[in-house]
């Protein structure tokens, strides 16, 4: 592994690191499901630079852009339900 791409894999993980702990650290719920979004697709990236290109595209079609949507979703309807 090339010394750039060392770089660049501790800063994805240090950029996992915070992401992850925004995560469970906020008190607003759409900061936490939008961090844990963040951590997945530096995830994809990550995997993108271990020459996993087929890993990379599920991990950011699936952990960050599905997964997200499906939080959003669900949080939506859950504070719908309480206004019937």
């Amino acid at each position: 592994m090339s010394p750039l791409l060392f770089i660049m894999t501790l800063l994805l993980a240090a950029a996992m690191t915070g992401g992850a702990y925004v995560a469970l650290r906020s008190k607003k719920t759409a900061v936490a499901i939008l961090a844990a979004g963040a951590v997945s697709l530096f995830a994809s990236v990550q995997f993108l630079i271990l020459a996993a290109p087929d890993v990379a595209m599920t991990e950011a079609a699936i952990g960050s852009g599905l997964t997200t949507f499906l939080f959003f979703f669900v949080l939506g309807r859950v504070r719908g339900a309480g206004n019937d």
